[in-house]
């Protein structure tokens, strides 16, 4: 698909980035050109309301969950394009008033995710949102907030997908990536 191949075009490898032996590929050469940008919104809420809303009992996505902290970039523009509310999943202490957590495994320890209390219903559908899946483990956080708070989880999105990690395994619903990098 010709859109695949902008978004891809736009992504710059950083070589031995955040440390050695590791390329990063970086989003933020999509988000300076407004083109590749709309290019790359259409994509998902395309994506969205012609694949994932057709598995979806009720039509309707109800909640983005965005990730801290790419996440907040793309997800509150893919929420207003569905009409959906948009909710920030933040690193613990960020978020203010009642918060519910998860822990997750980093490569040399854990972390802790955030959502405040009240953010999704019991039965809202909602769609997790970043930038990148590597080991899954702060996507995998994402959806036990949703599930403590009584949503449905019907996708994760990602830009990028580093398969080789296989992180999409430890995930409680599809993953949809638009790179996949082996």
């Amino acid at each position: 698909m010709a859109d695949i191949e902008i978004i891809r075009s736009q992504l710059k490898a950083h070589p031995d980035f955040p440390k050695k032996g590791i390329v990063f590929l970086d989003i933020f050469p999509l988000l300076r050109n407004p083109l590749t940008f709309e290019v790359l919104i259409t994509h998902l809420v395309h994506h969205l309301i012609s694949e994932t809303l057709i598995k979806t009992p009720n039509r309707k996505i109800d909640v983005v969950v965005g990730l801290d902290a790419r996440g907040f970039l793309l997800g509150p523009i893919i929420a207003l394009r569905l009409g959906a509310a948009f909710v920030p999943v933040r690193k613990q202490g960020k978020l203010p008033g009642e918060c519910v957590s998860a822990t997750y495994e980093k490569e040399y320890g854990t972390d802790s995710f955030e959502m405040q209390a009240d953010a999704i219903q019991p039965g809202q559908s909602v769609v997790v949102i970043d930038d990148l899946i590597a080991t899954g483990g702060s996507a995998k956080a994402a959806g036990e907030l949703i599930a403590q708070q009584g949503g449905k989880t019907l996708e994760y999105l990602f830009i990028i997908e580093l398969s080789f990690l296989n992180g999409a395994s430890k995930l409680d619903a599809p993953v949809y990536s638009i790179v996949q990098e082996d």
